[in-house]
């Protein structure tokens, strides 16, 4: 298998961002719009993410930047996220949970394609994701942790 170029490198890190981005915006809006009283457990856990969720953003954001790439702009970025988009019924807490689920296992498969296409040629930046998909696993083990009570209610 040919290493990865720079470029390749770039290009995953970019889509990481991307997701990052997204998912602030989602989180957010999630964590404001829910209503009820067993909404209140998740709109906390989601404005608690949305600062990690950020952080990661800006370690990405760095690392294409020190790798010779440029972060992203808002109009360059595609949102994708259709199942963490917030319902149209705010006390529906149980898609906002699978969504928050989906959105992190989309996460984790971009972390571990990185940490492939990085395995042996990018070392710093495969300690990165290593170190987000960590953070991502967490995210995805809480949340399934609340769709487990919510589907025993």
């Amino acid at each position: 298998m040919p290493e990865a170029t720079d470029t390749q490198i770039i290009d995953a890190l970019i889509r990481a961002y991307n997701m990052e981005v997204e998912t602030v915006f989602n989180y957010l809006a999630n964590s404001v719009n829910l209503d009820g009283v067993r909404a209140k457990e998740i709109k906390n856990s989601l404005g608690k993410d949305v600062q990690e969720e950020l952080g990661h953003a800006q370690l990405l954001a760095k690392r294409i930047k020190t790798i010779g790439g440029q972060a992203p702009g808002s109009l360059a970025l595609r949102m994708e996220q259709a199942s963490l988009q917030p319902p149209k019924d705010p006390t529906d807490v149980v898609s906002v949970i699978k969504g928050v689920i989906e959105a992190e296992e989309q996460a984790i498969a971009g972390y571990k394609a990185i940490i492939e296409l990085t395995d042996g040629v990018d070392h710093v930046t495969q300690d990165l994701a290593i170190t987000l998909l960590s953070d991502e696993q967490e995210h995805r083990r809480e949340f399934i942790g609340f769709l487990k009570e919510y589907e025993e209610a």
